[in-house]
């Protein structure tokens, strides 16, 4: 046990030494010490006190979720089957933990008795937002019907596990070799990675796979049409019973019927008629059917839009590609060649400027600049060679003109695609900022940026498309909202505490600069010459940066509504498909076809904590978009932002955290209440 990396959580995880073996002891210690905190803080002599409580239980407890996070990590960027079975045996027990400590009676009336007059602004927050977890989280149940609801939790944690892994596990598990001519259109650097991907198994031809670095350039590229009905229908039905025999093991049906049952019986539990009205409890909006509304307002201003972008593919399929009757799987390579025409450029040519390493220069220097701090490499242990550290720091001087420096935060940076490592791309907290209750010490806070980028070929560095770019900054943009806070409460320090609906809202504001010269010209080099991004060429992405957005914005909608109307006025028992075949009838322009099983992989609400919320994402752009017009506002002649709206928008939105609701934080930005038209005006639907 003295050796177990798993226990070490005075500093950094030591990723480098974690292994299987090492997890269900290291778990077992931390509960034991976890259980011991907790009935030591019930005990009718201990205080009902904020800090008494916190240096007793939520240091104790604290260890466990930074452990258990750990392993959770490499689970999700470096799965084994021996690190998921390790995982998987002892999360039944974490999760049994968790629930029953925020459900214990005994705990929740210390709660209720500490005097919210003795608290800070910070702690009461807290105060506040931990009264009403204990209430969600089944407190006031009793009997029978509190056993169930930890029953209830514990199943669900395994279930959405299970979810996760059939759908990294189908994922996996195709793999088409092509040959050099079924591949004409797709763009060089794909065609090298997939022919160094068979070599390395010792087989013939171009391994393509369902990665979204393999994927997506041959749905957008490849001239063979039966190549890419091939991976689309691959695609579109994995983790699904439309998936090929073989693959049959990994279906997902009966998880997600059973994920629906069991959150529809939790909220039937709490007093809630559904699972999507206790979703709404901890966020902005006020009910589901506001949240139905406001999609359905966006869907009906997307509209026209999008039918405009679908009459201009079907005749230019028509005239130009010889296409008259386009199927799903010819959308993307119709766009991507119309694109071409219509502005001139292509997505291929634009990615030969973003090398990851000038990318990433240009992503800090406009943090370093906007947010007034300095970014710097930093050592750590990691779980892959590919990973990168960093560190925040923020530099005074003195009156003698002498620099001191001050940590902030630290990150860690995993960019690659690669077999075991989930798809898509996402923020994590390793620890939050936190003034200790224990030692006085001030903790800083760490993360973790994860991507899944194509790797460089042939000695050259990793390419990034635009789309790619915008990703690593919308994921630094929940990063610097972890890291940049000046909250020392941890229950309310940085994302923590933030409403579900409005976390997205420093994401998607950061997703802006990707589209402003005076940052883009500093992250460009071509990766042969050198030379930075031409004007011209900038010019014509911006001409295309609204491209079929009436389009993507009824596709977000579409996920988001049928989010919302599954957890709301759907039977558990019933077709969910039938669900989404309502939804895509009336939010939809393009036809999906009947075999497409898009809900079978939507992990962000069946393992992902977006359930009744992922409307979130277009909520939250309202915000952001609104935020960002305020650089637009005040920027200089030559269009770079303004440092004061910087300093303005990290001191109301950044620092303040989720010490305040995030409609106090925007209005201390803003001075007023967010509206939808910059929203529109950004995505060219005004």
């Amino acid at each position: 046990m003295l050796a177990n990396p798993l226990l070490d959580t005075h500093d950094l995880p030591l990723f480098d030494q974690i292994r299987p073996e090492h997890v269900a002891p290291a778990m077992d210690a931390l509960l034991a010490e976890g259980e011991a905190a907790l009935e030591a803080v019930v005990a009718p002599e201990f205080p009902a006190d904020w800090t008494a409580l916190a240096a007793r239980l939520d240091c104790t407890t604290e260890r466990l979720s930074r452990a258990f996070g750990a392993v959770g990590h490499l689970n999700s960027v470096a799965d084994t089957p021996e690190l998921r079975a390790a995982y998987n045996e002892v999360l039944p027990r974490v999760t049994e933990f968790w629930t029953r400590l925020g459900a214990d009676e005994r705990l929740y009336s210390k709660y209720k008795a500490i005097d919210p007059g003795s608290l800070n602004p910070e702690q009461r927050q807290a105060l506040k937002n931990a009264v009403r977890n204990f209430v969600l989280g089944g407190a006031e149940l009793q009997g029978a019907a509190k056993e169930r609801f930890a029953a209830i939790q514990e199943r669900q944690a395994e279930v959405a596990q299970k979810f996760s892994e059939n759908a990294l596990d189908a994922t996996d598990a195709f793999a088409y070799y092509a040959s050099r001519e079924e591949l004409a259109g797709v763009p060089e650097d794909t065609v090298q990675a997939a022919r160094a991907a068979a070599e390395a198994e010792g087989k013939d031809g171009h391994k393509i796979t369902l990665k979204m670095p393999s994927y997506l350039p041959v749905m957008q590229f490849a001239h063979d049409r039966g190549l890419r009905e091939r991976v689309y229908r691959a695609y579109v039905t994995r983790a699904s019973e439309q998936s090929p025999e073989e693959f049959r093991q990994f279906d997902n049906s009966d998880l997600i019927r059973e994920i629906l049952a069991l959150r529809q019986e939790e909220a039937k539990l709490l007093g809630y008629p559904n699972f999507g009205e206790v979703s709404v409890v901890p966020k902005m909006a006020e009910s589901p059917d506001q949240v139905i509304g406001f999609l359905r307002e966006l869907a009906a201003k997307a509209r026209p839009f999008a039918e405009k972008d679908v009459a201009d593919m079907r005749a230019f399929a028509a005239d130009r590609l010889g296409l008259r009757d386009p199927q799903a799987w010819d959308w993307s390579y119709i766009a991507e060649k119309l694109k071409e025409e219509r502005y001139a450029f292509s997505e291929q040519e634009v990615k030969q400027y973003f090398t990851a390493p000038k990318v990433l220069a240009g992503l800090f220097k406009i943090v370093e600049t906007l947010f007034e701090v300095v970014i710097r490499r930093d050592h750590a242990p990691v779980w892959n060679p590919g990973v990168e550290f960093y560190r925040i720091e923020r530099e005074r001087k003195d009156a003698d003109a002498h620099v001191s420096t001050e940590l902030v935060g630290q990150f860690y940076l995993d960019p690659s695609a690669r077999n075991g490592k989930r798809g898509g791309a996402w923020m994590d907290d390793v620890r939050a900022r936190w003034l200790r209750p224990d030692d006085g010490r001030l903790q800083t806070p760490v993360a973790h940026l994860v991507c899944n980028f194509a790797d460089g070929v042939e000695g050259k560095p990793p390419l990034l498309t635009h789309d790619d770019v915008i990703t690593l900054f919308h994921e630094a943009g929940h990063g610097l909202h972890h890291m940049l806070t000046r909250v020392n409460e941890r229950d309310v320090s940085g994302i923590s505490g933030v409403e579900w609906d409005a976390v997205e809202l420093p994401s998607q504001f950061m997703e802006n600069f990707c589209w402003e010269w005076s940052v883009l010209r500093h992250m460009t080099a071509h990766v042969d010459t050198g030379e930075p991004l031409p004007r011209e060429l900038f010019d014509k992405m911006l001409a295309a940066r609204n491209f079929q957005s009436g389009l993507a914005t009824l596709r977000q909608v579409e996920f988001a509504l049928f989010d919302m109307l599954l957890h709301t006025g759907h039977d558990p028992a019933g077709d969910f498909m039938a669900v989404l075949r309502q939804v895509r009838a009336e939010v939809a322009v393009l036809p999906a076809p009947a075999f497409s099983r898009t809900a079978h992989t939507f992990s962000h609400i069946f393992a992902g904590g977006y359930a009744a919320g992922y409307y979130s994402y277009k909520w939250a752009e309202v915000l952001s978009a609104d935020a960002y017009a305020a650089f637009e506002e005040t920027a200089g002649e030559d269009g770079s932002p303004s440092v004061e709206t910087g300093r303005k928008y990290r001191q109301a939105i950044l620092e303040s955290g989720g010490s305040r609701p995030a409609m106090e934080s925007f209005k201390a930005f803003r001075g007023r209440e967010p509206s939808m038209d910059a929203l529109l005006r950004h995505q060219g639907m005004a």
